[in-house]
């Protein structure tokens, strides 16, 4: 009898922790840094969800992935690669830069549903 009773008992906790996985699913997006520049140097991610940024440096030399306004700053080994998360954050663009080399900038986009 107890066998009969955990077998709907897992069976409700798998089914209720996939759709939690998958309601809640994270967004995520790459920034490779090659010959000294973010590529791509504008992201688009969706507002209102928490999103994984990776940053992959191609180059030899470190770079610091800094933005004041997401809260974040990192730094990338040469030829690694670190990942963080951002948000949620509401619509708007998030700055950021190579603290290392101020000359190295971009944006992140963050868009309401359907690109608005």
């Amino acid at each position: 009898m107890n066998r009969i009773f955990w077998l709907p008992a897992l069976m409700l906790a798998f089914s209720g922790l996939a759709n939690g996985v998958a309601l809640g699913a994270d967004t995520t997006a790459v920034i490779t840094i090659h010959n000294g520049k973010f590529e791509p140097s504008e992201l688009r991610l969706p507002a209102g969800v928490r999103s994984r940024i990776t940053v992959r440096n191609q180059d030899a030399f470190p770079a610091e992935f800094e933005s004041i306004p997401l809260s974040r700053e990192v730094v990338v080994p040469p030829r690694g690669e670190v990942s963080f998360f951002v948000g949620p954050a509401a619509v708007g663009r998030y700055e950021y830069f190579n603290d290392f080399n101020h000359d190295m900038k971009g944006t992140v986009v963050l868009e309401a549903a359907g690109g608005q």
